[in-house]
């Protein structure tokens, strides 16, 4: 597979010096982009060229509420690379006045997603008949069910007329931001943010899913759902626990100068501190991440201090210190990140690297350590953005208990 990656970048490179005379200008405005996942379907999603006067592009792509700002694009010749914000997910094709042609590409995982882009379609499903069901409100699901591998989820839409937007949430996070369409007993819905390619497809009734969910071309699983108003998921803070044996959280790893930084040092004493246990790869740590800047922002003068761990992908230990430098730069990080793990984010190496936890059973994992260094919550995965009212509920929940824990 690494040999894949290569070889679309060799190619792109060998078509671009053939033609390196030829100036190419790539069409502003919309475009929509169609990735080739599994059973020949395709997962779709909108971005719009721009060009500023001294001819720098810009893209935004656009899933539902969400856009995302790309300002990493390099041109030369007929090609183009479009590097996504934070992640090391890139877009690489060659492109003429109506159509790009290239891969979605994730070295570190050495996956590689054939992809088209047609220039001035705006919709992102495309639909020739109305829809006979509204899956506005709360369902249960079940992915994977009936399998060792099943685990619950709790779908949250919103439906005016065909058009669809929502999530589903799940223990360890959420699929985010979700676009899509009912077409008469069909949904789809997608998402695509430079870390993860989502398609969802299901027949539905006005009860009841039953369908498929697609990771890019490497993944897909079953799932149904029945509508349930009612449901909801065990509380985030239940999951994960300490171990019978051990009272406190403890760790040694390296921050960017490969200086090791321990909760022992003196900047944590007698302060309330959380530890982030996430990865540079991750969508819902980038959520996490953000609101994290953004609290420490708004209140500067507590006694709080923040930790990250980071669980890389990255192959080697100087590529993982770079995709957090990255992360660090582009969100304006203002904490300490340190490399915890790198070559893989597995989740039972990264238990043991924190022997005090039951499991690591998400990314992100925010544990709460009172001003003695106690643990007072772990709360597991994290409730962004696209979850709405739940988002709005854990910032409460978040503010609240770490004032509880200033007063103490």
């Amino acid at each position: 597979m690494k040999r894949i990656v290569r070889i679309v970048l060799i190619c792109l490179l060998i078509v671009s010096c053939k033609k390196q005379n030829q100036v190419k200008i790539l069409a502003e405005g919309p475009w929509r982009v169609e990735l080739e996942v599994m059973d020949n379907q395709l997962l779709p999603f909108n971005l719009n060229v721009e060009k500023d006067d001294k001819g720098i592009y810009t893209m935004k792509i656009f899933n539902a509420d969400e856009v995302i700002e790309v300002d990493e694009i390099t041109i030369f010749g007929d090609s183009i690379i479009m590097q996504t914000p934070v992640f090391e997910g890139y877009l690489a094709g060659t492109f003429d006045d109506t159509m790009i042609t290239g891969s979605f590409v994730k070295e570190s995982l050495d996956r590689v997603v054939p992809f088209t882009a047609t220039y001035g379609e705006e919709e992102r499903f495309t639909t020739k008949k109305p829809s006979d069901q509204n899956v506005s409100g709360i369902w249960e699901t079940n992915f994977s069910p009936n399998t060792d591998d099943s685990y619950m989820g709790k779908g949250i839409f919103l439906q005016e007329k065909n058009k669809v937007s929502g999530t589903f949430r799940t223990t360890t996070g959420d699929y985010r931001f979700l676009d899509g369409v009912v077409e008469g007993d069909s949904l789809k819905l997608s998402a695509f943010d430079g870390a993860h390619a989502f398609l969802f497809t299901a027949k539905v009734t006005d009860s009841s899913m039953n369908g498929m969910f697609y990771s890019g071309n490497h993944f897909k699983e079953p799932f149904v759902a029945r509508r349930n108003e009612n449901f909801d998921l065990p509380s985030p803070d239940s999951l994960t626990f300490i171990n019978e044996g051990y009272d406190k959280l403890a760790f040694t790893f390296p921050n960017l100068n490969n200086t090791h930084v321990s909760l022992a040092d003196e900047r944590f004493k007698d302060k309330v501190v959380i530890v982030q246990l996430m990865g540079t790869w991750c969508p819902n740590c980038l959520d996490e991440s953000k609101f994290l800047v953004n609290y420490l922002a708004e209140n500067p003068n507590k006694d709080v201090e923040v930790i990250g761990l980071a669980f890389e992908s990255a192959k080697t230990k100087e590529k993982a210190f770079m995709a957090i430098k990255r992360l660090k730069d582009r969100i304006g990080v203002n904490y300490p990140i340190l490399l915890a793990q790198y070559g893989s984010y597995d989740k039972k190496e990264a238990q043991k690297k924190l022997p005090m936890l039951n499991h690591v059973l998400s990314y992100p994992t925010t544990i709460f350590l009172d001003k003695n260094g106690d643990i007072r919550k772990i709360h597991t995965g994290f409730n962004g953005p696209a979850t709405g009212d739940k988002f709005l509920e854990f910032k409460a929940d978040f503010d609240d208990f770490v004032n509880q824990l200033l007063r103490e």
